[in-house]
This record gives C-alpha cells, structure tokens and sequence, in this order.
C-alpha cells in the first residue's frame, strides 16, 4: 500500500490534504461541518488554483512564470475600472476582457522566452516587476472597493450550486480542461516531451518555441481569470493585490508533483498542492500552532516533495538499467 502511495504523488498529496484537515476537525468540527467552513474549504483555494495550472504548464515545459502574481493585480483592477468607467458592462464581457488582457501578458513573456533565448527565471523575473511598475503607476493610491462594483457581480461570490460555490465551479472547470487536453490531445503531449529533453523534441521536428509561447499565454490568461474571481471573492482591490501569489503558485505545482526540471507531473496535483497550502493557512491557527510556522511547513512541503521526487527518479532509473540488462 505504502508503494503505491508513493508512487502516485497525487494521492500522497491528497491524503496529506485529508490529513490535515481531519486534524483541525477535530479541534474544531465547524472547520469543515458549518456552512462557512465548507464553503470556505473550497472557494479559498480557487485563485490559487488557477495561477497552479497555468504555472503548471509552464513549469512542465522547463521554464517558469514568475509574473502571475502581477498580472493578476493588473487584471483585478482592470476588472474594477471597467465596471467603473463603462457603467452597465456586462459580467461575461469583463471575464473575457481581463482573460484576453492576461493572455497579452503572457504573450510577452513566452515570446521574450522563446526568441530571446533568455531563461524563464529571468525573464519573468523582470516582468513581475515590470507588471507591477504599471500597477503601481495605474492605480497609484486609489482603491477599488465593493460599493464601485455591480450587486451581480458581488453575489458571484456567495452563489452555490449543490453546496459549491460558483467561483469553485469556474476553476475546476478550468482545471478538467486543461488536464483533459494535456492528457489526450497531441499539443499537450508535445509539452511534456519538450520538458523531458528540450533539445531532442527539437531533433524530432516539434515546435518547440510556439509550444513554449502557448503554454505562458495560457499561465497568462489564467492569471487573468484569477484577477476577477480574486475582485469578486473580496470586493476590494489595491496595488498591493497579488504579491507572493507567484511564489505561492510555484509552491503548489512542486509540491503536487509537478517536476521542478520539468517533463513529468499533472494539473490535478498542482491543484491538490493549492487546496493543500491554502488549507494549511486556515487550519495551523485551529491546532493552535502559530502563524510564523506556516511557511516553515510551506518549506518543509516544498522540500519533502523535491526529495520525494529525487527518490522515484532514482528508483526509475534503476529499473530502467534491470530491464535493459535483463534484455
């Protein structure tokens, strides 16, 4: 059993998830059983999901995106002025605006990385400072606040369908999306082969520089889906919005399983790793353990799942070398 747990680094992910909310659970049953508890077990994680897949797409292919955190405060507000400067917008037309706004965003990043030949880590590194740049210079002090917004927008956030709230809904259905295209369809494939040896999936005839540009138009556009759900979770909005999520999407993706270098990992994972990290916030003050060791468990997570990784790369190798010697 222990073998097959390890293994399948989804399912110890999980089970780690049940873990440790049963443990606060315990402490306190309305962490989980009282209708604020249940819903916030499962819409917390949604913004953070999403940033996860997109990041998870990226990170497949060998590169990183270190902007999401950035593009995301740049569609949340955008997502607010519209509703500001253009009274009576409709709901889809800004969900579609700041998806499209996001994915330009990416769209820079993938083409700077891909022409450029410059490494993601750096790339990224500078737009996420770039991004917030024009944050900072757009937003300046002002604030959005939930009375400059639309009572339908607002109430996206409290909608349930059979006990699940709408906001939840939208991110899983992202989510079965681009697993089930990166699963089955040839250009999701392709991704992984492009992770597992950048330079043979060359030699094979596979496009790798549009690939890597899809996969950053994709993180970005999902950053800017995580824009309006983030305004319609909270309501407010400030130049602050969105530092760390970068880091804390990356978090995620590593811990899901997702390799660091690379080639091999799954979008279901990575989602699992953020209901994981957002869980952990919520439950470590329930046991009564202090907030500053919420990143020591963050980092030990992360650590854990490198090591775990190294492990079942090392084990894989080796039976690799059995077969190959036993044929």
């Amino acid at each position: 059993m222990l073998n097959v747990v390890l293994r399948s680094r989804e399912l110890s992910i999980f089970l780690v998830l049940v873990v440790v909310v049963a443990a606060a659970t315990a402490r306190n049953s309305g962490f989980l059983f009282s209708a604020d508890g249940w819903r916030n077990f499962l819409l917390n994680p949604s913004i953070l999901l999403l940033l996860a897949v997109g990041q998870a797409a990226v990170i497949i292919t060998r590169n990183v995106d270190l902007s999401v955190g950035s593009v995301m405060a740049l569609t949340a507000y955008l997502t607010g002025r519209m509703f500001i400067d253009l009274p009576g917008v409709p709901v889809a037309a800004v969900f579609a605006a700041c998806v499209v706004a996001g994915g330009l965003l990416g769209l820079v990043n993938g083409l700077l990385v891909a022409l450029a030949r410059v490494p993601a880590l750096v790339i990224t590194l500078g737009t996420l400072y770039a991004y917030r740049g024009i944050m900072l210079t757009w937003a300046g002090s002002d604030r959005i606040n939930a009375g400059d917004l639309p009572p339908g927008f607002l109430s996206l956030a409290n909608r349930s369908v059979l006990t699940i709230p709408v906001l939840t809904l939208v991110a899983l259905a992202v989510l079965v999306v681009v697993g089930y295209y990166l699963y089955t369809a040839r250009g999701g494939r392709e991704l992984y082969a492009i992770g597992s040896d950048p330079d043979a999936a060359v030699l094979y005839g596979l496009d790798v520089r549009r690939r890597v540009v899809a996969a950053f138009v994709l993180s970005g556009a999902l950053a800017g889906l995580a824009g309006v759900v983030y305004t319609a979770r909270y309501g407010t909005v400030s130049s602050s919005v969105g530092s760390g999520f970068e880091l804390q999407a990356v978090a995620a993706v590593v811990i899901g399983g997702v390799a660091i270098f690379g080639g091999s990992g799954t979008v279901w994972g990575a989602a699992i790793g953020a209901f994981l990290l957002v869980t952990i916030n919520r439950a470590l003050p329930s046991l009564g353990i202090a907030d500053f060791w919420q990143r020591a468990v963050w980092g030990a997570l992360i650590l854990g799942a490198i090591v775990l990784d190294r492990v079942l790369a090392a084990r894989q190798a080796r039976r690799l070398v059995r077969a190959r010697d036993v044929s």
